[in-house]
């Protein structure tokens, strides 16, 4: 029974901590709107591509600008597509 305890307090944690961190991720873009307007020329150059904002190029692309996962680069994709050019595909 405590090791169950002591498991669940761990994986809250652990859940907490990665919540944080997206949330400073999202503020940051939100604080800092050029950023925003960065990675929205480059989606819309992408586009002309024909390639999607959401691609996996994308992501890939700005995990690696950001040094971040490609799930958080994947969240901060469609945080920036949705506020700042939604006019992207």
């Amino acid at each position: 029974m405590n090791g169950l305890l002591i498991t669940l307090i761990f994986a809250s944690f652990g859940i907490n901590q990665g919540v944080i961190a997206q949330s400073r991720l999202l503020e940051g873009v939100k604080r800092n709107p050029d950023e925003a307007k960065s990675i929205c020329e480059s989606f819309r150059k992408l586009n002309k591509e024909n390639i999607s904002a959401g691609s996996q190029k994308s992501i890939q692309k700005i995990s690696i600008q950001k040094n971040i996962s490609e799930g958080d680069a994947e969240i901060l994709s469609m945080y920036v597509r949705g506020l700042y050019c939604p006019e992207t595909f």
